[in-house]
Formats: structure tokens, sequence, C-alpha cells
């Protein structure tokens, strides 16, 4: 919520969760693809709601595990580790990988569902390669082993205006801000 009030800043929408509005029902990930969740959701929540509503899956895919974890990501150490689990278990995987394997990249797919079931999808990719050890306090997630190499930093070390020009949700979030924009003057 943080991220997209920040990504959304100026527009002419109110920004809520499910939870502010009143909806306590969870809508489970089962899709097979970042797209699939986020329609998944957006189209329940917007039925729920009857309002317009974006919902987003996004992940992590690293090329030496075949892109795992992929739409697992938030649940790769087991459902509801924390941040220090998740990152922990990664790096035991990646165990005895060389830095020149370890390329991975950050998916994200949004998706746009109007509550007479009108929907849009909108993707964003960040490519990097994980780290050794975790660097940086911003962000969450797999942040701090993430480096950029054209900024020489992990996404936990960028602001977060630093880190919505590069990051995967920040591209998505463009996007639906261009769709948003025109859907909004109809």
């Amino acid at each position: 919520m943080r991220e997209y009030s920040f990504l959304f800043e100026g527009m002419p929408y109110l920004i809520v969760s499910p939870k502010d509005i009143g909806i306590k029902q969870e809508i489970n990930e089962t899709g097979k693809t970042f797209e699939e969740n986020a329609l998944l959701k957006a189209k329940a929540y917007a039925s729920l709601s009857n309002l317009t509503t974006l919902a987003d899956d996004s992940g992590l895919e690293v090329d030496a595990l075949n892109g795992e974890p992929g739409v697992r990501s938030a649940r790769y150490a087991g459902e509801g580790a924390p941040q220090a689990k998740l990152i922990e278990y990664l790096l035991q995987k990646l165990s005895g990988i060389p830095w020149g394997e370890r390329d991975a990249r950050f998916k994200c797919a949004i998706a746009i569902a109007s509550p007479d079931g009108e929907m849009i999808t909108c993707h964003g990719e960040c490519q990097g390669i994980i780290t050794f050890e975790p660097k940086g306090k911003e962000g969450f997630g797999y942040d701090p082993v993430f480096y950029l190499p054209e900024l020489d930093k992990t996404m936990a070390e960028l602001t977060m205006k630093e880190k919505n020009k590069v990051s995967h949700r920040g591209k998505a979030a463009r996007k639906a801000r261009r769709y948003l924009e025109l859907y909004g003057q109809e």
C-alpha cells in the first residue's frame, strides 16, 4: 500500500485496501503465473467492492534455480516465513553458485478490473544478481540480496524514489497509471 500510494500520488483516486472498506475475504493465489494471480485477485475484489480494483502479484526468478522461487516467492521458505528466513533459504539454495551464475529478475503483473468485468494487465521486470549476503535496510522481501549492477547497490540500499524508477513494480505501475489516466477521463 505504501509503495502504491507513492506510485499513484497525484491521481484522482482514493487508494484503499480491502480491509479499509470492510472486506475480510482473502483471495488464494492459485494461478501458475504472476498474471493469473493478479487477475484472480483484481476480479474477485472488484466484484466484492463494486470498485475499480488494482491487484498485483510479483516475485523473484533466479536462473540458477530454474526460475524459483517464482510465484511462490513469499512462501519459498514456508508459509508466513519472515524476510530473514526467506533470504537465508534462498542463499542456502544458491550455496556454491558463483557470481557469474546468479542472474535473477523481479517480475510484477498488475491487473486492473472494473466491476463490469473489464480487465487489463500491465507487466514490469527488473534484472539483477543475487548477492552472497544481505546489504541495505530499505524495501522488503528479497531486496537486500538483489543487486543492481547499473546502480552498484542492492534494491534495499535505494530510497523509495530511486527504487520506483527501476523496480519491476514501478515499471508495471507506470503502465497502469497511464491506463488509469485514460480510463478516468472517460
